[in-house]
């Protein structure tokens, strides 16, 4: 089974070990995480400051996969106005009158702010696909326009970070059920995730597809073994920081000479 990667070529779902954690031990890894989300807090300010580039995290994944836990624990640090996030729920008929790509440019992060996609387009050639929702002539054609649209996205100063929470069908069997013993959680549970369920191959499938046709340079897909919740975290906020380090981020310039300024 293979660790974690961004991937580069094509690759098989089943070839990933979701209970990959890497030999890490459980406490020490979150003390890590603790210090990686400090440090994205850190680098969001010159982010926003700077306003010359923006970052935008793409979370997909099967249900109960995790990604509204990932969301919380990695942006723990930030300061919530710098954050614009973003649900993907079934589209309006004036969503559907359109494009399926123009709700999803109208909450695309502005510059020097943090963008996050808790699902997001790829429902487009995910759910429309296993659900038959649309003839494959109309969905297939999607896995180019992603590309195209992402990379204005780059070429436009967003970086896009995009995170398949991998996890086992034995694992979200656990995850429903706990759901269904934990009053606090009953809230979470719908019966129309059995039914997705039921899909689990067809909904593999469709993964594999789009990780495969739509992993590019400018938008690379992340594999990350989600069945330790401890250990997604920790894979996540090291891309995270490891993608806003790399913009070598800059406080700016005052715009006037304040040395005379003085304040009484």
């Amino acid at each position: 089974m293979k660790q974690p990667v961004v991937v580069r070529g094509r690759i098989r779902l089943k070839d990933f070990d979701p209970d990959f954690c890497d030999g890490r031990e459980k406490e020490p890894t979150r003390e890590k995480t603790r210090a990686l989300c400090e440090r994205i807090g850190g680098l969001q300010e010159p982010l926003h400051a700077s306003a010359a580039h923006s970052l935008l995290l793409i979370f997909q994944g099967m249900d109960t996969s995790g990604k509204d836990g990932a969301i919380k624990q990695v942006l723990q640090s930030v300061n919530p106005p710098g954050v614009q996030t973003a649900n993907f729920k079934a589209p309006s008929a004036e969503e559907l009158a359109h494009d399926f790509l123009l709700r999803v440019h109208h909450v695309v992060p502005q510059r020097g702010h943090i963008g996050v996609f808790n699902r997001s387009h790829y429902e487009d050639v995910l759910v429309v696909r296993v659900l038959e929702l649309q003839p494959e002539k109309v969905w297939r054609p999607r896995y180019e326009q992603i590309n195209a649209f992402e990379k204005i996205l780059a070429e436009n100063h967003t970086v896009v970070l995009k995170f398949f929470l991998h996890i086992s069908k034995e694992e979200q069997a656990e995850r429903l059920r706990a759901r269904l013993r934990d009053p606090h959680k009953n809230w979470k549970f719908e019966r129309g995730d059995l039914e997705m369920r039921k899909r689990w191959d067809a909904f593999q499938e469709a993964y594999e597809e789009a990780i495969n046709r739509c992993s590019t340079k400018d938008a690379p897909w992340h594999i990350i073994p989600a069945n330790r919740k401890w250990y997604r975290d920790y894979v996540i906020a090291k891309l995270v920081v490891e993608a806003l380090e790399k913009l070598h981020l800059q406080w700016p310039k005052p715009k006037e000479d304040f040395s005379r300024i003085r304040v009484r």
